[in-house]
């Protein structure tokens, strides 16, 4: 299974300046289980994708898309991220632009440190309803929990969205609220203003509010709006180099294919407003 039903000439590894990353694991998930489906629902959504992008006038596949094969990963959260690291760089290595779908939280950590490596001094962008910076929990570093503490040991972040932390990350980070966007005009421009020139997405779908993306482990209320978020992450394309990204915490509900759809059409559009 690919990414999109795009022409055979455009999903051939060697050609494709697009990789599209599936991590299917689910080993450290507290809420809700079920994200390690996340990448084949993405992919079976993505069947119905138009490939002509209406707001950027373009059509992204022509830069060829190749999906790398599901496969599964180590059951331990630090021996799972080590594979994608190493997977994530040598894609890198041969001059991709790596997209990963996950899979839980937990999968960002080694598409990050591989990143990070190839890209010195770039920054972190979470979209995301938690701040996800325990520096450990339920007995592991490479918790979905601890993914942007693990983050923090590389390089700076900012995070967007927030609505749900323990008191223990409260003077983590920096962070912008998800109270604090609603009738802020200039929200936009203070969190572009934190990211350094290269900058690395993680986005986990909760960030979204549950009325348009209920199909996570760990919902919350008044999440982000579609229209919001992508004229947020348009600026950040317009301004920065985006190196890579994350799509991650996608839990499929069999009578709500909705959700799946909302996910592939943004993975679609982050890479459009990449390549455009």
């Amino acid at each position: 299974m690919s990414f999109c039903d795009l022409p055979p000439e455009y999903m051939k590894k060697d050609s494709a300046k697009i990789v599209i990353l599936p991590v299917p694991y689910d080993g450290t998930s507290t809420g809700m289980k079920g994200a390690d489906k996340g990448p084949q629902a993405i992919f079976d959504a993505s069947m119905n994708l138009e490939l002509y992008d209406i707001e950027t006038d373009s059509e992204v596949y022509k830069e060829g898309i190749y999906t790398a094969p599901l496969e599964e990963y180590d059951p331990d959260p630090e021996k799972m991220s080590a594979q994608v690291e190493e997977k994530v760089s040598r894609y890198l290595k041969e001059d991709k632009f790596v997209a990963v779908i996950g899979g839980e939280h937990s999968v960002s950590i080694g598409a990050i440190k591989a990143t990070a490596k190839q890209h010195p001094g770039m920054s972190v962008l979470q979209l995301d309803a938690h701040t996800d910076m325990r520096e450990d929990y339920k007995g592991s570093r490479y918790n979905h929990a601890c993914v942007m503490a693990r983050a923090g040991e590389i390089c700076p972040s900012v995070q967007v969205g927030i609505r749900s932390m323990d008191i223990s990350e409260k003077d983590k980070g920096k962070y912008l609220l998800a109270q604090d966007i609603v009738g802020n005009k200039d929200w936009i421009d203070d969190a572009v203003g934190q990211l350094k020139d290269k900058v690395y997405i993680t986005l986990d779908l909760d960030v979204f509010d549950p009325s348009i993306m209920p199909s996570t482990g760990t919902p919350e209320p008044g999440g982000m709006s579609w229209y919001g978020t992508l004229e947020f992450l348009k600026r950040v394309f317009k301004e920065k180099d985006v190196v890579g990204f994350d799509i991650v915490e996608l839990c499929p509900k069999e009578n709500d294919k909705a959700p799946d759809f909302l996910a592939a059409k943004l993975i679609y559009k982050m890479l459009s407003y990449r390549f455009r």
